[in-house]
Formats: C-alpha cells, structure tokens, sequence
C-alpha cells in the first residue's frame, strides 16, 4: 500500500464539491466525466429492467445479449468479425484491468508503460506484486510509446506492455502504423499486448480503428463510461484472448460474482442507431470545446505542445506561470473557483510542469472558467 499513491484528481473533486456546499461556484475542468447526461434510451432500458425485475446475477462474463451486441458493434464500426464469447463484461474498465493483472502478472514480472499516463494502472500492476517500468514520453512522440522505445526496455521479467490510445491525460492518439510495430516488438519478446481503448469512440478526425485488427493474442480494453455517457452505472468491457476467457471466467467469479444486471440491460440499448446518432453528435460538440479551450489557454501562457486528436483532455505545460502545478492547481480552486488536475496525478515525468484540463462542460462555463483563470494569473 506504500507504494499506491492517492488518486489526487478524485481529492480536489472532493474539495470542489465541499466549496460548492458552501456556496462557491466552480468551474469543473478536473474530472474524466462527460457532463452530457446518460442518453433517455439507455435510462428507459434500466427502468425497464428494474420493473421487470431483471435484479438477480448474470453470468459472470456477461448477458450473452449484450455480449452479441458489443461484438456487433466492432463489426459495424471496424469490420472486424468479432467472436461474443472472447467479449467479458466487467464492472467498468478498472474492474478489467484488476482481471487482466491478476490473470497475467505473477510477483516480480514488469508491466511496460507510459509516463504520464493514467495513474490506477501503475497501481494495478502494484496491487498484484508487479513492478510498472514507466517510460518518460514527450511531445515529440505526442506523449505515446513507440515500438523502438518498448524494445529498449524489454526485459527478461517484462509480461506486458500496455498502450492507451486515446490517451489519458494527452488525449493523444497512436498511429495504426507504431501500434501495429509495437504489436509485433512485444509478440516476438512472448510478452503480451494490453490496449486501452477507452476512449476509442472519441476520435475527432476519423471512426478510428481497433487494435483487434492487428491480431487476437492482446487484451482490449473499453468502457461505457466516457462515449456512452454512462460512468456511474459501472460497467466496461474487455475483449480477452480466446486461451485467457476460462481462467478471467473463474477469477471474475471470485471476486465480482457478475456485473450490475440493471447496468447490462441498460447498456443493451447503448447499441441502437439512436443513442449512437446522440453520441456521434456529442463527439462533435467535444471537438467544438477543444478548438476553443486550447488556444484561449495557450493566450493566457500555458503552453500545449500536442493538439489532442481524441479524449476530452488538454495536458499543458504550466512552467512559465508557476514551478510547482500542483500548488497552482490548488490556489485556482480556492482562489478562482476552477478545479483543475496537477500533473502529480499521471507519473513522474515533470509533474510539477504540468496540468490537465478536462473540457467536460459547455463553453459558456469554459469561457467564464478561462477568464476566472485571466484573473486569477494577473493577481497572483
């Protein structure tokens, strides 16, 4: 446990929501949560359920329907034949993660990684005796491994190399080329390839791709939570190799029983060519607050050296406005009101550098978040 950090980002919502008890207001540019509530169909299908009393376990890999639909999914969107029974419902994307490190990792063996990156994934390896070799990333590779990186790396003990593309916190997105060299280093080492695909469905430019393409020896990684809007309902998804499904089967059993029954119906209907003409429009209007928030926070001196192709996330430099983020993120929380994440949260790799601002709200409150921030600077 000494070596498991806190999760600071969830610290400063907890002291942005006591200051909001108090009667301050806040602009919220810290959390990973889409403000953009859980699409009418998906809460219909989950009332429905309730009614119906749909309330008892499921298997634990998941409602076979469900399962079929998410496999469906890969094939409308990527083209990709997808078998269900290699899809694993999981409670969120952490609860996949938990399975595939206690599954993969014995004591001792590495986990290959980027800094910064999302901080509960070095804890994961952490959590089961696995030593996290994170690998300082920049702006020159747009903050994402590449294949020559994990090769230099590449130990006798390492098990896995894992990949987030779109990334947390760069909103970076790794070239089908560099992902495809990477899958190819890590197979002929006979370590295994673990991809986060999280936020896969928020990539502006193009539908994006899968890494399932390139091969079925990897673990994928997804979620309902940031494209579907569903975060608190807690439920995710893995696509596990076919040889990996039975022990992942007998694990989940032990540990989660199954995934919430209500959130499994209630995700069926995320699927219908309505919900997904609501996400496709929303993946716009996050694109819309991008190329807004970026160059209004680039004019006030923070300096963003990669332009995000995917997530909801900008990860800038701070360093000419002040030598230590996370006391500047906190003095712009009880100062100017706007929650903020510092960027001790994602690594060791020039934390106090940098910031992480989740445009997670409607531009009129960014707007008036960036001219608190204006103020703020011109005080301090």
């Amino acid at each position: 446990m000494d070596n498991i950090r806190p999760f600071y980002v969830m610290e400063l919502l907890a002291r942005a929501r006591q200051l909001e008890y108090g009667g301050r207001s806040i602009i919220h540019m810290e959390i990973g949560e889409p403000d953009f509530p859980t699409p009418e169909p998906v809460v219909l299908a989950g009332k429905a359920a309730l009614e119906q009393g749909y309330t008892r376990y499921l298997p634990t890999t998941g409602l076979p329907e469900l399962r079929v639909r998410i496999a469906n999914y890969y094939k409308s969107r990527f083209g990709l034949a997808l078998d269900p029974a290699r899809v694993i419902i999981t409670p969120g994307s952490s609860g996949a993660l938990q399975l595939v490190m206690s599954v993969l990792i014995e004591p001792g063996e590495s986990v290959i990684m980027s800094d910064p990156g999302y901080p509960c994934n070095r804890h994961f390896v952490e959590l089961v005796g696995g030593k996290p070799e994170c690998i300082p990333v920049g702006p020159e590779t747009e903050y994402q491994l590449t294949a020559e990186m994990v090769k230099g790396a590449l130990t006798p003990s390492t098990k896995m190399v894992m990949i987030a593309t779109p990334s947390n916190p760069t909103g970076t997105v790794m070239s089908s080329e560099e992902l495809e060299a990477i899958y190819t280093v890590v197979s002929e080492h006979g370590a295994v390839l673990v991809v986060d695909e999280i936020y896969q469905g928020l990539i502006y430019a193009n539908d994006g791709s899968t890494a399932l393409t390139f091969g079925d020896d990897m673990f994928v990684i997804n979620s309902f939570s940031k494209y579907f809007g569903m975060t608190g309902w807690r439920i995710g998804w893995m696509v596990a190799p076919e040889a990996y499904v039975s022990a992942i089967d007998r694990l989940a059993q032990n540990i989660f029983i199954s995934t919430s029954s209500l959130a499994q119906y209630a995700a069926i209907a995320a699927f219908s060519d309505e919900c997904i003409e609501l996400m496709e429009s929303r993946r716009v209007a996050f694109r819309e607050r991008r190329d807004y928030l970026l160059p209004a926070l680039a004019r006030l001196g923070f300096n963003i050296a990669c332009v995000p192709q995917g997530a909801f996330y900008l990860y800038a430099d701070s360093s000419k406005l002040s030598d230590d983020s996370f006391r500047l993120s906190s003095d712009l929380l009880e100062t100017a009101g706007v929650a903020t994440t510092p960027g001790k949260d994602f690594g060791d790799n020039q934390p106090e550098r940098h910031m992480r601002f989740a445009y997670t709200t409607e531009i009129p409150k960014l707007k008036e978040g960036v001219d608190r921030i204006a103020g703020f600077l011109k005080v301090s």
